[in-house]
């Protein structure tokens, strides 16, 4: 069942006021703070800048790929939700989320079922369990297949080259919130027009249920 859905890679305030101040607002958005090869990336200047928005119904969400401590500490006075993990081993993991009391996504990707199965290893240290493509900064797929029959206790995240015109109900099954960036883009801006109607197809299908 699609409960939610996040944005990801915001990096400009005409964006993140559009999505905050929309009907429909998403669960989540998020922010790519230290992984510099991703267009979407955001320098610390502008990210303190962007989190002085009233984040109202959103939760705030640092995007973090095997994060050291320099980055860990400049970003720790903001106002985020939770930091989403990629490329941290779980006893890592475990010391970010009790030394800066964060809610942790665990971002794991995904090739092979074995990678699906890794999952398991986090499931004392994690709060939302994000499977996504090993693309990082280009919009990749993977089989969803892989995930269908995963039994985890904690809310599961969907990534991988989502599109604004996919079939959102194909989701419905599988996972638990969308997770979505370069499908709401032109030219590689996000597109105010994709978003939304991304957030009123999630609506829609949240009333639907």
């Amino acid at each position: 069942m699609i409960k939610g859905c996040k944005i990801c890679g915001i990096s400009d305030l005409d964006t993140l006021n559009f999505i905050i101040n929309h009907p429909y607002p998403p669960q989540f958005i998020g922010f790519i703070c230290n992984y510099k090869k991703s267009s979407r990336y955001v320098e610390i200047e502008k990210l303190n800048e962007l989190a002085k928005v009233d984040k109202k119904k959103s939760n705030f969400v640092a995007v973090l790929v095997k994060p050291d401590e320099d980055i860990l500490e400049k970003i720790k006075h903001l106002p985020f939700d939770y930091y989403q993990i990629y490329d941290c081993s779980p006893k890592e993991i475990e010391i970010i989320k009790q030394r800066y009391n964060k809610k942790i996504i665990t971002a794991l990707t995904i090739n092979d079922k074995t990678d699906v199965q890794k999952c398991h290893l986090f499931s004392k240290v994690t709060d939302i369990y994000l499977f996504d493509s090993k693309g990082y900064e280009k919009s990749m797929a993977f089989d969803h297949k892989l995930i269908q029959e995963i039994k985890i206790n904690k809310p599961l995240m969907i990534a991988g080259n989502i599109q604004v015109d996919d079939n959102l109900e194909n989701y419905k099954k599988i996972a638990d919130i969308i997770d979505i960036s370069g499908g709401l883009e032109t030219s590689g801006l996000k597109d105010n027009s994709k978003i939304n109607i991304f957030l009123n197809k999630v609506q829609y299908i949240n009333n639907e249920t």
